[in-house]
């Protein structure tokens, strides 16, 4: 366990954290400078994240890279993004290679250009049969298309016979959605000081414990992540149980 991490050995860490990584634009405009160099310059605050959780142990780690809403911005600064994605995919998959991490790019990735969405499955391919850590980057991502996705799927089993109304519930759901082999996210982190979950795992997220950083997301290294990570610690997850009930 890291130095940085100061917990009663009782403690359990989280097995899957989601971070919705705010403040790049923010970042880039304080040091005048145009806002994809806040983008560039928060790969650096991915490196170290992935790092982080490989030295603690953590399963999975959920980055929010693009969201659906995303394509609104801009149209040069969705155009830089779009680069910089595909430059990062090749430059980066050796070093998750050499760190055991497995790349998953989660989200409708029909609605990236084929040059990218032949990158990003090369980059899965490449990565697919590390075991260290499992990397979810939700790029064209959106909690209410993940679920509407698996409603789609759902409905289409009833059609086709494959499957009964009263064969629905919430475990049926959650195998079509995106993640459904992965557990669900104990501590969701949003860097930046914005207090709102954006359309991020809604339902992945039911029970997670949320931790609002005021740290811009290039400047989020493993310090501030530990914050989050002893913050997590600190809480009681009781799952709808009195503390009562869990303390017995």
């Amino acid at each position: 366990m890291s130095e940085l991490l100061d917990l009663p050995p009782t403690s359990v860490l989280p097995k899957h954290v989601a971070i919705i990584m705010d403040g790049n634009g923010r970042w880039a405009e304080s040091k005048g400078k145009p806002r994809v160099s806040g983008h560039r310059a928060g790969v650096k605050s991915v490196r170290e994240a992935v790092a982080f959780c490989r030295e603690q142990g953590i399963e999975v780690l959920t980055l929010f890279a693009f969201s659906s809403e995303n394509w609104r911005r801009p149209e040069r600064e969705v155009a830089l993004l779009m680069r910089l994605f595909m430059t990062v995919l090749s430059r980066e998959v050796k070093l998750l290679q050499s760190n055991d991490v497995q790349l998953r790019v989660i989200g409708d990735v029909s609605g990236f250009s084929p040059k990218l969405q032949s990158r990003i499955e090369k980059a899965q391919q490449q990565t697919k049969d590390c075991q260290g850590l499992v990397l979810n980057v939700a790029a064209n991502y959106g909690g209410r298309w993940d679920m509407v996705q698996a409603c789609q799927q759902v409905a289409q089993a009833v059609k086709s016979g494959q499957m009964d109304i009263e064969q629905i519930d919430e475990q049926s759901v959650t195998q079509l959605l995106t993640m459904s082999d992965q557990p669900e996210v104990d501590l969701l982190i949003r860097t930046g000081g914005e207090q709102r979950i954006s359309n991020f795992v809604l339902w992945q997220a039911a029970y997670a414990e949320l931790v609002f950083s005021s740290v811009l997301w290039p400047d989020f290294g493993p310090e501030a992540f530990s914050h989050c990570v002893t913050e997590f610690c600190s809480r009681q997850r009781r799952f709808g149980q009195t503390s009562a009930q869990v303390e017995s």
